[in-house]
């Protein structure tokens, strides 16, 4: 596999990431993971801002601050995917969402870069003092499973998406 870095969102990226959101567009996919809804944004700076404003977010009972980084791959400057890395889980994020979400461009799927990915991510959610941290999908998702399991991911149940209307998983990842 080629060089890769997980770099966080900033305004240097601007093209590679509306590069990659573009992709997501024209596959006709209605959700980014991991991109804290990049998809729903046309102007870059507005999402941006929005994502710089959300990791700034003290955390409580009902909020949590939260990163969005991009794996980069070094040789051609190419986004390959996201994650979103929150800091905390409050009440409903323990029902089903979880510390981190995480995609990669339709291109790009099966080349094992979800795994790299999530495996980073790791590795910046234990410079936060995390020991373990929580990942959700849907059932029918047996890529992002994989991704989780080849992290060390226990599926620890399953539960029920009302807004997806679809059955969940819930993986735990102790972070060594």
């Amino acid at each position: 596999m080629l060089k890769v870095s997980l770099v966080e969102a900033s305004k240097i990226y601007e093209k590679q990431v509306m590069d990659y959101r573009q992709e997501f567009i024209e596959c006709g996919e209605r959700e980014i993971n991991g991109s804290s809804g990049l998809l729903e944004y046309d102007n870059y700076d507005k999402w941006l801002r929005d994502v710089m404003v959300e990791k700034d977010i003290k955390c409580s009972l009902t909020d949590t601050s939260a990163a969005v980084y991009f794996l980069l791959r070094e040789d051609d400057g190419r986004i390959i995917g996201s994650t979103k890395l929150r800091h905390h889980l409050t009440e409903e994020l323990l029902k089903d969402g979880g510390n981190i979400g995480y995609g990669v461009r339709p291109s790009e799927r099966w080349k094992g870069y979800g795994t790299v990915i999530l495996s980073l991510v790791l590795e910046e959610a234990k410079k936060l003092g995390l020991n373990k941290v929580m990942i959700s999908c849907n059932k029918d998702n047996r890529a992002s499973a994989h991704v989780a399991i080849r992290n060390g991911g226990i599926l620890a149940r399953e539960g029920f998406d009302e807004d997806e209307g679809k059955i969940t998983e819930i993986y735990w990842i102790d972070i060594v």
